[in-house]
């Protein structure tokens, strides 16, 4: 059998479309309701103000963007480094990261107000000289090469020169895309809680870790949350060498994380002394702390829990939870005290999400996983070239 040939005894996803499906559909309608004031108030249905300007959907739209790069990453080291470890994974990886990069969109999109205006004032207006407009290009290219490179995968094109050069392109295009988002938040100077050199390295650790912890979730899920139906490869992908890179790169943010608080508290510019007390006083802290990093590495630490599906899904669902935190911290915290008024305000600027912004949110993650219930139907995600069973 050649090298191009596939997994033809993978099994399938079984009855998991289907609830994938129903989950999709309950956040579709749910996201529309909550979100109907959109229609009658407009952007005034949101809480957010000329002083805080990006809200949840921004926040959301972080979130899946660059959990979406952390999958194209998990994807790459078997399709771009030649990790044959990964390729059980790979195409799953790759095509959640297409459903995730998708439900970011719509929920950027319809935090501007005007989406369909988008499509055309964004690219015509051509500001080059911004980081935001390069993110959207670097995303929208990386989202046509994933799509191309799923089409080669779906002709059986694992190790062809095409295949190889668009899994290449793909990971590439992913990167750079991440580190200009990080630059529309590392740039500005004028919001001391953003700025910094060392944003860009935080998005793309955080991003692999998210993603790693999206494809252990996701994995487990499809094949019953067990590894019975698992072929020999990926049991051992998903038992012994997942979880320890899940526990390095949670380690590795985790010490991040820390650092970062010690130093904001430690800091002689009043706005990052300040916010960062604030989220430290704020049970939304801790609870990212201890229950979204610090419980699942001491988990992933142990060689005789690390192993079990079950603890990997505990994990990977409380870092998830952590990592959405951190996100929500650092974009709103940024912006809450007030331009050209600085720290003797006197208060900072109060924010809760509106129901409109969180149906916004949940319609998009309604969209990304009806997009993978569609693939779990008609791609076998389980795939693998021969010689990587």
């Amino acid at each position: 059998m050649s090298n191009e040939a596939v997994m033809q005894d993978a099994p399938r996803d079984g009855g998991v479309p289907i609830l994938t499906l129903l989950v999709a559909l309950i956040a579709i309608g749910v996201g529309i309701y909550a979100s109907l004031p959109l229609l009658a108030e407009g952007h005034s249905a949101f809480n957010t103000t000329s002083n805080l300007a990006w809200g949840l959907p921004v926040v959301a739209y972080v979130f899946l963007a660059l959990s979406s790069t952390g999958l194209a990453m998990v994807s790459s080291l078997a399709m771009v480094f030649g990790w044959k470890d990964f390729y059980p994974i790979a195409k799953r990886c790759l095509w959640l990261a297409v459903a995730l990069l998708i439900a970011g969109f719509i929920s950027l999109a319809l935090e501007l107000g005007h989406p369909f205006r988008m499509l055309w004032a964004i690219p015509l207006n051509l500001q080059v000289q911004s980081p935001l407009f390069w993110m959207g290009v670097w995303y929208l290219i990386a989202l046509v090469f994933m799509v191309v490179k799923l089409a080669l995968l779906q002709k059986e094109e694992w190790s062809t020169s095409a295949s190889r050069t668009v899994g290449i392109a793909t990971f590439v295009s992913e990167i750079l895309a991440a580190v200009t988002l990080a630059l529309v938040f590392g740039m500005m100077a004028m919001r001391p809680y953003w700025y910094g050199s060392f944003v860009p390295v935080y998005f793309l650790v955080t991003a692999a870790l998210s993603g790693v912890a999206f494809a252990t979730l996701f994995t487990f899920f499809a094949h019953g949350l067990g590894t019975s139906s698992m072929s020999p490869r990926m049991t051992h992908l998903m038992t012994e060498t997942m979880p320890k890179i899940f526990a390095a790169l949670l380690g590795t943010v985790l010490v991040l994380a820390v650092a970062r608080v010690i130093t904001g508290l430690w800091s002689n510019q009043p706005e990052i002394a300040l916010v960062t007390r604030h989220f430290v006083d704020s049970p939304w802290f801790h609870v990212q702390l201890w229950l979204g990093m610090v419980l699942p590495f001491i988990l992933l630490l142990s060689p005789k829990l690390r192993v079990q599906p079950i603890i990997q899904l505990l994990a990977a669902v409380l870092v998830l939870l952590g990592v959405f935190i951190g996100r929500y911290e650092y974009i709103v915290g940024g912006q809450l005290v007030p331009l050209f008024k600085g720290t003797w305000y006197p208060d900072l600027i109060a924010y809760t999400p509106s129901m409109a912004e969180w149906g916004i949110v949940l319609f998009g993650v309604g969209i990304g996983l009806l997009i993978y219930a569609i693939g779990m139907w008609m791609f076998r995600l389980d795939d693998a070239p021969a010689d990587a069973r």
